[in-house]
């Protein structure tokens, strides 16, 4: 059966497969570093997200050498807009771990690939199958739709995880795993999609427990996490010159090392300042942010942070959640 359904799925690909950067058919890539840059993007992020800022990134960083060399400030540049900033100082450890242990050769065992930083379960399977071809299950939210959908799969995704990685592994395909692991992830994310799956158009709807199901989008069945809201006070800072004030975040938290207005969860973290009533709203992971935006004047770079002129705001990088602030504070100096 799983050779039926393999045959099925790699010539459905060959004719249908998206072209994607950081793709070849066929196989293995030619360049492990283009899979390397692309899975931790990847990770938590649309492919259509990923794509622009990937080009602009290679453009930048076309080699393991060059990224290596490279700082933090120059990586986050590079990355800001496409959130997760871990993931960008993961990167940027592992590459450096990779030309000063591995000599610029990148592994490809699992217990290798496990040292690098911010590599889990699911990148290293994916790193390995499209880097390499090993005969490694790529189990993504596509995948996992898919599966679900194949056997009928009505308990929650988060109890039965081993088995639908055990059902996934049993159908790929050892002898072109690279191929067959792009494949499942175009037909969940071309044809059994969340909303509205094409089964007529599917290569395994006649094997599929699920297919044409009144209620085939209630699958596979996730428990949905509640976002927390939460407020904030985001202080525009200027001196008498109209530079604004900034400050480098610190610690391991998720913006960590990007630079940002002076903000608080406290209305009077900055003495005298003044209300706006304008706010920016953000939504992160598990959280709904909104910052009410504050004005105040000082010459004193206070907050451990340093003014920086308006036609140089944009060297420093900064995230979403800041940018917005940033144009919301253009708008209002304008006036």
């Amino acid at each position: 059966m799983s050779d039926t359904l393999s045959k099925l799925l790699l010539d459905w690909f060959a004719q249908n497969g998206r072209d994607l950067p950081w793709r070849v058919k066929g196989g293995a890539h030619f360049d492990p570093y283009v899979v390397f840059v692309s899975e931790i993007m990847l990770q938590q992020t649309t492919v259509q997200t990923v794509i622009p800022y990937f080009y602009r990134f290679m453009e930048r960083f076309p080699d393991i050498y060059t990224l290596a060399q490279a700082d933090e400030d120059q990586v986050y540049q590079y990355w800001q807009g496409l959130g997760y900033y871990s993931r960008a100082r993961s990167l940027l450890q592992s590459a450096k771990m990779i030309v000063g242990q591995l000599h610029g050769k990148f592994p490809q065992t699992t217990k290798e690939v496990q040292k690098l930083k911010g590599f889990g379960p699911y990148t290293i399977a994916s790193f390995l199958v499209f880097a390499f071809n090993k005969p490694e299950t790529v189990v993504d939210g596509n995948v996992i739709r898919i599966i679900c959908r194949m056997f009928d799969l009505r308990q929650p995704v988060s109890e039965i995880g081993d088995l639908i990685r055990q059902k996934a592994a049993a159908l790929t395909d050892q002898n072109n795993p690279a191929d067959y692991a792009s494949a499942i992830m175009d037909l969940g994310a071309l044809i059994c999609t969340p909303k509205k799956p094409q089964c007529m158009l599917c290569p395994w709807r006649q094997y599929c427990c699920s297919c044409n199901a009144a209620d085939v989008e209630q699958i596979p069945a996730r428990t949905k996490i509640a976002k927390k809201t939460m407020d904030a006070f985001v202080y525009i800072v200027q001196n008498a010159q109209g530079e604004y004030l900034l400050r480098k975040r610190d610690g391991k938290g998720l913006l960590s090392g990007l630079y940002e207005f002076p903000w608080s969860e406290k209305a009077d973290f900055f003495a005298h300042a003044v209300h706006t009533d304008l706010t920016v709203k953000h939504t992160f992971t598990h959280i709904q942010m909104t910052m009410h935006i504050m004005l105040a004047h000082s010459e004193q770079a206070a907050v451990q942070g340093f003014f920086v002129s308006k036609d140089k705001i944009q060297d420093y990088a900064l995230s979403t959640l800041m940018k917005k602030v940033l144009q919301k504070a253009e708008k209002i100096a304008s006036k």
